[in-house]
């Protein structure tokens, strides 16, 4: 997109529906200063318009004021209450009426919302030679409106959240962590002795499912124990059953011994005769 100095813009704002996109998407404000600044760039603001709601208790009007200090006019609405608790204040006829009406002396409009209900308006100024631009947050911004004025002319201003939203969500994390262990070192100074009762009470729950696991090689180690034991008893059975042979045959040594004695002595008593005739 080619932009030049001498092109004349003119900015409508629609409030509304950029208030509460950066609420719902962020829980930010919108910076609309700095909105303005980057729709015009170099070019010539002539007109920057955003288009208000008002309530009976004027509990809006310093923002309204904070509005017209940077240099932004407000159109004002009042909010409309129907039967039953309904609430209405919608700008887009009256957006649409202003810059088809500011067109002739305006070379670009931008509008500031992502509302599908401008494609007509886009269409009819493109139709009569006018640049049309877009800016606003990609997430609830039509695509059939980005898609009409073309994406060169569209600017998300979601890549930039510090350049365009006020606040940060960091900080109100911050202020509520803090609130948060305050209240829990007040609670423990109240009931700082029942609390730390509590704590010794919670750890003996651990330690049983940490022992259990042990348990389980003692079984094994139960269970090769006695195959081990078995074994050996065999082994000595075995051994006294080759060695009784060998016993007996010690033992019947000595009866030899007593037999041949037992002849020496009958042979002793003999005559020569009676041992000639035994032989």
């Amino acid at each position: 997109m080619i932009d030049y100095k001498n092109q004349r813009v003119g900015v409508f704002i629609d409030v509304q529906n950029m208030y509460y996109t950066a609420r719902n998407l962020y829980n930010r404000k919108v910076n609309f200063g700095n909105i303005v600044k980057k729709a015009v760039g170099e070019r010539q603001l002539i007109r920057a318009i955003a288009y208000v709601v008002s309530t009976k208790t004027g509990e809006n009007q310093p923002f309204f004021d904070a509005l017209a200090n940077i240099g932004i006019e407000t159109k004002e609405k009042e909010l409309m209450e129907y039967y039953g608790g309904q609430k209405k204040a919608d700008w887009d006829v009256g957006i649409t009426v202003d810059a088809i009406r500011m067109s002739e002396s305006l070379d670009v409009i931008v509008l500031v919302s992502g509302d599908g209900d401008y494609i007509p308006l886009v269409d009819y100024l493109k139709s009569r030679g006018k640049i049309v631009e877009v800016v606003s947050f990609r997430e609830t911004t039509s695509t059939r409106l980005v898609e009409a004025i073309g994406t060169e002319h569209y600017t998300n201003l979601s890549e930039n959240k510090r350049g365009f939203l006020i606040g940060s969500r960091a900080s109100g994390a911050k202020a509520a962590a803090n609130a948060a262990s305050k209240s829990k070192d007040i609670s423990n100074i109240i009931d700082g002795q029942e609390k730390t009762d509590d704590k010794p009470k919670a750890r003996p729950a651990r330690k049983p499912a940490a022992r259990k696991p042990v348990a389980k090689p003692a079984t094994k180690s139960s269970a090769r124990k006695p195959a081990a034991r078995s074994a050996k008893p065999k082994a000595r059975t075995a051994k006294p059953a080759a060695r009784k042979p060998a016993a007996s045959t010690r033992r019947n040594k000595p009866l030899r011994k007593n037999v041949r004695t037992a002849r020496k002595g009958n042979d002793e008593g003999m005559s020569d005769n009676e041992r000639a005739l035994n032989n």
